[in-house]
Formats: structure tokens, sequence, C-alpha cells
């Protein structure tokens, strides 16, 4: 049985993008557009029909991992009590389970028609990651031990949010991986893991009243303000190594413009409360998504500059 909310449905359409929260969207399409970005300045070149498939992939895993977290969270009769979250569009009654559960089920079969573009493209490689997304999408909610019970979480956005999204698509443009490739999905998946950091932080009283074990609840108070800040911190010291390791790539540090949004952010996990932490939560994903448009910039500035030596085919 469902939980309803007493407040007014916002709408048909508001109620489908509550389910779907586009708001969360640029963690998947940041990591995606500095990854193509990145080839472009190391190799020169450019696949538009690739790039199209695999920005799509990684939408629509956002999308699924949003559902099923939506659908799960209901399922499970956990909107009740102190939690201070955004309202999840099945447990306020504003769509169905079933009407979520025909729209999830269309969600992956899209995916996984778009996976099999991508193994056409890359190989069968591309069908184990596809799957194992897909997998991981459901396990953080679903199943008899969601991950989002553990304090796992963190580590798992890091691999198929950050890793996964960049190497993957880096690959798909190269056949291969670079270092700096690595090192960028080790960054981005780092800010993306600080979304849900906040996240469950905002959440952690409720959580632990309810048997979820979440990298906030087991850290110390103080710990996890400064995991969250070295999360944020992170990928402008994996820039650097980049930069140092050839100084050719020094547009690359354009990404210090958004230091002072990373530095500005960790305070707010002890001066803020409850629903005030979900202005902070989407600050940390525009926080992703400009860290991303600037090093997309500076990789672009680069590939420029340096293409007088170099042929650049489109």
């Amino acid at each position: 049985m469902e939980t309803q909310n007493t407040e007014q449905a916002p709408g048909r359409l508001a109620s489908w993008l509550a389910y779907v929260r586009p708001k969360t969207w640029g963690v998947a399409v940041a990591p995606v557009l500095a990854s193509l970005s990145l080839y472009v300045s190391e190799h020169h070149s450019f696949q538009w029909d690739v790039a199209f498939f695999t920005l799509t992939i990684a939408v629509l895993m956002q999308i699924i991992t949003n559902m099923q977290n939506d659908r799960g969270y209901t399922q499970r009769k956990l909107e009740q009590g102190n939690r201070r979250g955004l309202p999840r569009a099945t447990a306020s009654g504003w769509i169905s389970m079933e009407a979520a559960r025909y729209a999830l089920i269309g969600a992956v079969l899209l995916a996984l028609l778009n996976t099999a573009v991508l193994v056409w493209y890359g190989g069968i490689v591309f069908l184990a990651v596809g799957v194992a997304s897909v997998l991981a999408a459901y396990a953080y909610m679903g199943g008899p031990k969601p991950i989002a019970y553990t304090p796992f979480g963190e580590l798992v956005v890091l691999i198929f949010f950050g890793l996964t999204a960049v190497c993957g698509t880096y690959y798909l443009q190269a056949g291969a991986l670079s270092f700096n490739s690595v090192l960028l999905g080790v960054a981005l998946g780092s800010v993306a893991a600080a979304v849900l950091a906040v996240n469950n932080w905002r959440d952690h009283v409720h959580d632990a009243s309810v048997g979820r074990r979440t990298l906030a609840v087991v850290c110390p108070a103080k710990l996890f303000v400064m995991l969250y800040e070295a999360m944020l911190l992170l990928p402008y010291f994996l820039v650097l190594v980049m930069v140092l390791r050839d100084l050719s790539y020094w547009p690359y540090l354009l990404v210090i413009f958004t230091l002072a949004d990373a530095l500005h952010l960790p305070p707010q996990l002890t001066r803020k409360r409850h629903e005030e932490l979900n202005g902070t939560m989407f600050a940390t994903v525009l926080l992703e998504v400009k860290f991303a448009l600037f090093f997309t910039t500076g990789a672009l500035i680069q590939a420029f500059l340096s293409s007088t030596s170099h042929g650049f085919g489109l």
C-alpha cells in the first residue's frame, strides 16, 4: 500500500519530473562532456555519432537510478517519520507504483538498446558495462541488501558515475584508455560521490532510525565533513597532476575558477540542517557541472593551441 502525502499533486508533468529528477542529470552529463573534450585534446579527432549514444546512455542510467530509488524507498515504506529530503513521486501518491514500474521497465529497455549500439561501436565489453550499470542502479535501493543501506554508496557512485562514465566514453572514442582519462574519472566521480554524501548527511538521523548504515551514519560528524571536503578538493589535485606531467595541458587549470565554490560548500554541512541541505546538494551538482565545463573549455583551448602541429578531424 502506498504512503500518501497530504501535499497537493503538482500536476502530471511535474509529478513525472519529480520521479526522474532532471536536476540530477548534470552528474551524468558532466563526465561524458569532460571525457569527450579530453579525447579531443589528446587525439585531435572526434566521432559525433558515438558521442551521442554515449551521452544518452549516461542520462538513461541516471534516470533509472532515480526511478528505482523513488520506487524502492516507497516499497520499503520508508517515506515516513523524520525524513527531510525532497518528496518522492510514488510515496506522495503522484504516480502509482504500477505506472512507475512500467516507466522503469521502459527506461531499462531503452538503456539496453542503447547499450547494444555501444557494443556495436566498442565491443562486447560494453555489454558487461551496460548490464553492470543497470544492476548497480537496481541494487542501490532494490534487492535483499540494498547498497543504500551500506556505507558503500559513495564508492559505487565514484565507480559508475566517474570512472565508468569517463573511461567508457574515452574508450569508445579511442579504443584504449589514457592515464589522464583515469585521473579524470576519479576526479568527476569524487564530486558525484559528494552529491550523494550531502544527500545522506541530510537524512542521516532518519536513516539511522530505519536501519540504514550509510557513510553519514557510521562516520563521526567531523570526519564525515572532512571526507566531503576531500571529495570536493581531490579533483583539483588530479588535474594539477595532469598538467605537471605535460605542461602543454596548462589550459586544464581553468578548473581553478570553480575552487571558491568547492571551498564554500563544506562549512554548510555544519551550519545547515534538514531541508536547507537540499540547496547544498544541488550546489554540489552544479559544482560538478561547472568543473566539467571549465575542464572542457580548457581541453578545447589546448586542442586549438596545438592544432597547428596535428591534423584535426571531426
